[in-house]
Parts: C-alpha cells; structure tokens; sequence
C-alpha cells in the first residue's frame, strides 16, 4: 500500500533540477498546480527551489532561461525531482549521474519527470521499482535497465519514486499528489483552473467520473440559479442516490458540498478580480443576499469577502517565489 502521509511530507519543500534544453510546460505542470494549491489552501503549504548542476543559469529547448537558486550540491530539500526533457544521452555522464545520486540520498521523495527516470534509473535510483519515462524512450528505457519494472503510463507513484512520461503527465501527477493530499475536492479546483470543466480528478469508476462530469459542469453552467440536487441528477440521466454514491467515489465529497464550493470559488474569483459589490456577486453566485453569501464566504474561507479583497489574511493567486513566498500583488479594490 502506497505511503501517502510519507510522500505528502515530502512534497512540502521540493528541489527542482533543471538542465539546459528543458520543457518549459513541463516545469509548469510540476510547479503552477502547487502555487494555485497554496492559494486555496490559503496558506505556503508548498515551497519549491530551482537547482542546476553548477548553480549556473539553463536554457529551456524554446529559450526560456532560469536563474536557479541554488547547485545541486547545496540541495537538501524533502524532495528531488528532475526535468531533463530533451538531450539526456548526452546528459548520461558519470559525473551527472554521481551528483544525482548523491543528492537523492538525503531527500524522502525523488522523482523524474519527462526523461528524467533515465538519469535516476542510471544511478541504482529506480532499481526494483515500477517506473515510466517519455513514450518515445520507453523501449530503450526498458532494454537499458532491466532491474526496473517499466511499465507504459501516464505517471507511475511507487513508494519514495514518482516518474512521469511528459509535460501532461506531469499535470496528472502532481493534481494525483494533491488529491490524495488535501483530497479530491482541492484536486478538482486546481484541475479546473488550468484546463477545463471536465477535469476530474482519477478516483472511482469510469462510468462514475463521467457521470460526475457532466454533473460538475452542469454545476458550473448554473452557478447564478442553482439547480436542485434531484434535478441534477436528472439531468445527468441517473437517480440521486447514485450521483450521491459516483460524486462520493470520484471526489470523497457530497453533490451539494461540491456545489456549494464550486459556487464559492467563483464568488472568491469575483471577490478578487472584479470590482462587483458584494451584493452583486451573491446574486451571481446564487446567494439570497450579502449577508447569506458573507456568512458562506466566512465558514469556507476563514474571513469575509470585504476582508479577501483587501488582502487581509490572505494566500490568493499571485505570483510566487521559487521558495513558495507571494510575491505580486492582486488587484483588490475596497467595495
């Protein structure tokens, strides 16, 4: 059985190691859904570092260049992940792979994503465990290390080691992390944030994430003049008594608990992107009045909406350092 408690702890403060030619995306996809997970979680829950080699800067493959914060030598993180991307033949020299190796010793969690298992798997890393690489490394991967268990997926989790085949994957893997972590509901905001309303997350039955599907976004298309839950759930063509059972397997929560945040989260992102009084976002948000959507707004988010926008108190969504600390501003203007 996997030891999530152990890898939840791990992933609070990650060292990123990035080499020259690496995916831009994939970067993003590890780090954007632990800086949107900070914001609804209100608090710097996740931290992360970029680290090269030599503490010099890299260049991504599309240009991009980092500054990293520190090398490798200096990393001592509770988790290591690499993203080497394109060039890892040439990056598979022994003292790369000493480095690696000798960074990975102190960290509880090590992950390589898109091409990244090459590297771990050269230094003993992933030696009886299951693990993936890029689609297109796959068999070279596999014929190159047969003391790991490759096996073709999106992103495998074993124990301590994580992999991932690609930049997507890397989505997945991380909202998976997150999930399992602050649970299904935090992993369906984040999902939706940055890709679309048919976004949850992988927990439960095929037929079960469909149905919750097309009831999410039903959700989402009535959020100023809620539906009921009976008519939801015919709606989406099942009784209610099943939508309860699917909704609660795919994301360990009730119709109406998730309706009630969905309808929530838009308020908050009215509350700190908009200039709407309060009153108008209770009415665009399905609540009766200010003092309804104020008492709803306060039990889910530990303050009011008056409070948010003025940035009392407040992790939101803007920018944030390598290290996890917010560093922009919002704008926020009094109502």
């Amino acid at each position: 059985m996997q030891n999530w408690p152990k890898i939840h702890d791990a992933m609070q403060h990650v060292d990123i190691v990035l080499f020259d030619q690496f995916s831009n995306h994939c970067l993003a996809n590890l780090v954007e859904p632990l800086r949107a997970t900070n914001g609804f979680l209100q608090r710097q829950h996740y931290r992360w570092r970029f680290v090269t080699l030599d503490g010099a800067p890299v260049q991504s493959s599309s240009g991009l260049q980092i500054a990293p914060d520190l090398p490798l030598t200096g990393a001592d993180g509770t988790a290591l992940m690499l993203i080497p991307s394109y060039g890892i033949r040439v990056m598979d020299r022994s003292e790369v792979v000493r480095a690696v190796k000798r960074a990975a010793g102190g960290a509880h969690l090590v992950g390589g994503f898109d091409t990244g298992a090459w590297l771990l798997a050269r230094a003993g890393l992933l030696d009886g465990y299951r693990a993936t690489i890029h689609w297109d490394m796959l068999d070279a991967f596999a014929e190159a290390f047969p003391d790991v268990d490759t096996v073709r997926a999106r992103h495998v989790i074993d124990r301590d080691r994580v992999t991932c085949s690609g930049a997507m994957a890397a989505f997945d893997l991380v909202t998976d992390l997150i999930g399992s972590a602050h649970g299904a509901g935090v992993a369906l905001d984040v999902a939706q944030m940055f890709m679309s309303r048919d976004a949850v997350p992988a927990m439960g039955s095929i037929p079960a994430r469909r149905t919750v599907n097309r009831a999410v976004a039903l959700m989402q298309d009535h959020i100023e003049t809620p539906l009921s839950i009976p008519e939801l759930a015919r709606r989406v063509g099942c009784t209610q008594k099943t939508l309860q059972h699917r909704m609660q397997a795919a994301l360990r929560a009730s119709p109406s608990a998730i309706y009630r945040r969905q309808r929530l989260n838009a308020a908050r992102r009215l509350v700190l992107d908009s200039e709407l009084s309060v009153s108008e976002i209770a009415g665009r948000c399905g609540y009766d009045n200010a003092s309804a959507l104020t008492r709803a707004f306060r039990t889910a988010f530990g303050q009011s909406p008056s409070a948010m926008r003025r940035g009392e108190d407040q992790a939101g969504f803007g920018a944030v350092s390598p290290s996890g600390d917010r560093t922009g501003k919002m704008r926020r203007k009094a109502t």
